[in-house]
């Protein structure tokens, strides 16, 4: 009997999935959910729905995924519910036109889109839902169509603060715990509802508009506050002036976590990040936020105000995003910095081209740098093709007319139509639907700009003295980088006296250093980079076995970035070489193990590992903690943790 009623439940949501929303509107939700000892990854609460029939109908459902408990009242009576693991079905007669509220209490231990995290001695808990489903962890619809307005209520311990959706209203204290009251105004899809638990400070700045932006940080991390959260204020500005729509929430909030699954995440009115990026000032120069920063931000009116219907307008969320955060960095870094980015778009796309990865921006299977680079670039053409005033003009109407709604490509094609008055059948064909990448028209257009132009004309093709003539001119610094990158046997002494990029690109290029570089090759130890630090010990190391010690001794305190690049490959190197503090061997092997452990962030163990293995040191400890790091829901690091395992 059970086997018969899943069946029909299977049955049942899949016949009315996509058509839920032609007979009930979700209006809101009030969830209340309640941690109580984060040890033991179990959440429970209560979630009260408000809808509206449109339809007479005999059935609704949500979609709960593996709850250990569910229970529902309709109207504030108790209803028996069919539920199969998956979703939540409820037979009632429903009549058109009339209001009901549902009320569901429920406990699970989310094995996905809720994570609980180890931070050193602490806890953590974050959210993820897009492409992971907030139906984990609250009854929900998973269904992107259906926008709902989502309050939410946080009960934990009172040692922790908690950042969500919207506005919080208050804090109630109680028995060692807060409940943590947000309140949302305007509806959202449910894979944008979000959450973060931790220990944090934050700062606060006002937009031009009068929009609070929260900054979070770890309060051992405030010395990196500033470098992390740079132009904050001054992409949001412009971002609200050059979309033309105001913010359409009622603050921004962004909030770093530990072992998140990508760079960032846009949920309403809450971007949630990798911690990874949390950084300090050196670090600014090789790996900033400022990007993720825009590009999440941009997502608050492409993507969270006005949302895809499906995969097949995937783009209009992640290549406009992508495009709206360029242009916000060119505010900040002006036009060179601009058409550099776009170049590499072009390239990038170029590289998938030939490996066959090809593919349309309106097919729903395409790739991240289909929807992302090829999405933002289709933008640039179009505005260049339809002009700026059209443009803008064609943005602020489609964002207006479908706010807190869901869309298409033609409900934005239609509007640049409106605007410009062209026919853009052409375009759609050859830049949406068409698999095709028009590299040239994208190169020929970026040629406007004088330092792309000297920069595409340069090409010594390996004449020692056009280098040197090249590299003595005014060309750019990119344009230094590609001669040395192209022609590292030509590099000379005097060529280390540039930038720290070029600089860098010595240090990439030279993995064999001459004799005569040497003590200019020695320099890079010195610079503001950890990148070229990190190559520089390496490579001199390797060319200079007699100098090791004295290598070893210059860079024995740097760290490096969040990830310890610079300390792992020290402790190695340490390790491995002879006649090397002997008497620390062992405090540096355990601390290159210890690195290993799950309190660390994954992209610290992910080096540690790589080091031990490579050096065939990883002993019965790194070994169980391999073993617990191929289960890591980063699937990047647990797919390396899995290689790892089978050599």
């Amino acid at each position: 009997m059970k086997l018969i009623t899943n069946l029909f439940i299977i049955f049942y949501c899949c016949l009315i999935q996509a058509q839920q929303t032609d007979f009930v509107d979700f209006k809101t939700a009030k969830a209340s959910v309640e941690f109580g000892s984060l040890d033991d990854n179990r959440i429970g609460g209560k979630v009260s729905y408000q809808y509206e029939i449109l339809k007479d109908v005999d059935s609704i459902f949500l979609d709960a995924k593996d709850f250990s408990m569910v229970e529902c009242l309709l109207n504030n009576e108790f209803i028996a519910a069919k539920y199969d693991g998956n979703h939540l079905v409820i037979k009632h007669n429903f009549k058109k036109n009339e209001i009901y509220t549902l009320d569901i209490i429920w406990k699970t231990n989310p094995k996905k889109a809720l994570y609980f995290v180890n931070k050193g001695d602490e806890k953590q808990v974050w959210t993820q839902g897009q492409g992971k489903y907030t139906s984990n962890w609250l009854p929900s619809i998973d269904d992107m169509n259906e926008k709902i307005e989502f309050d939410l209520s946080i009960v934990v311990k009172n040692t922790y603060q908690v950042v969500a959706n919207g506005k919080l209203i208050d804090i109630e204290n109680y028995e060692g715990f807060n409940r943590w009251n947000f309140d949302m105004q305007q509806p959202m899809s449910s894979y944008l509802v979000a959450l973060a638990i931790g220990k944090y400070d934050k700062k606060v700045e006002t937009s031009k508009s009068g929009i609070p932006l929260e900054m979070y940080y770890y309060p051992e991390d405030s010395l990196k506050f500033e470098p992390t959260y740079r132009y904050t204020k001054q992409m949001f500005d412009f971002l609200e002036e050059e979309i033309g729509v105001p913010y359409p929430w009622q603050n921004y909030k962004q909030v770093p976590v530990k072992d998140f699954l990508y760079a960032g995440m846009e949920n309403t009115s809450i971007t949630i990040f990798s911690d990874t990026y949390l950084i300090d000032s050196i670090s600014f120069i090789d790996k900033n936020y400022v990007n993720v920063n825009a590009h999440e931000l941009a997502h608050q009116w492409f993507g969270n105000l006005v949302t895809e219907t499906s995969g097949t307008h995937h783009w209009l969320q992640e290549g406009f995003a992508t495009y709206y955060a360029l242009l916000a960095e060119k505010d900040i870094f002006g036009d060179h910095f601009y058409y550099w980015q776009l170049y590499h778009y072009v390239q990038e796309l170029l590289e998938q081209e030939k490996a066959g990865g090809n593919t349309a921006l309106l097919d729903p299977k395409s790739s991240g740098t289909t929807f992302y680079k090829k999405g933002a670039l289709a933008l640039y053409i179009l505005r260049e093709k339809v002009g700026d005033k059209a443009f803008k003009s064609a943005i602020k109407n489609y964002l207006k007319k479908h706010e807190f709604k869901n869309v298409e490509t033609n409900d934005f094609i239609s509007e640049v139509e409106k605007a410009s008055g062209k026919d853009l059948s052409e375009f759609v064909k050859l830049w949406l639907e068409s698999d095709a990448f028009e590299s040239d028209l994208v190169i020929e257009s970026i040629k406007q700009s004088k330092f792309m132009n000297d920069y595409l004309k340069v090409d010594c093709q390996g004449d020692k003295s056009k280098y040197a003539d090249y590299l003595n001119s005014k060309i750019s610094d990119e344009a230094k980088i590609k001669l040395i990158s192209e022609n590292p046997n030509f590099i000379r002494k005097e060529d280390f006296n540039n930038s720290l990029k070029v600089r860098q690109a010595i240090a990439k290029s030279l993995s064999k250093i001459p004799s005569e570089l040497n003590s200019d090759y020695e320099t890079l130890l010195d610079d503001k980079s950890y990148i070229t630090i990190e190559i520089a010990l390496y490579n001199l190391w390797n060319n200079f076995p007699e100098s090791r010690h004295e290598y070893l001794a210059k860079t024995k305190h740097l760290q490096g970035f969040n990830d310890k690049n610079i300390r792992t490959l020290w402790l190695t190197l340490a390790l491995i070489t002879e006649d090397f503090e002997q008497e620390n061997k062992s405090e540096y092997f355990e601390e290159l193990t210890n690195y290993t452990n799950p309190s660390n962030h994954f992209e610290i163990r992910q080096n540690a590992f790589q080091y031990l293995k490579l050096i065939n040191a990883c002993n019965e400890k790194c070994q169980e903690n391999l073993e617990q790091a191929a289960k890591h829901p980063v699937w990047q690091f647990s797919k390396m943790a899995k290689d790892l395992l089978k050599k």
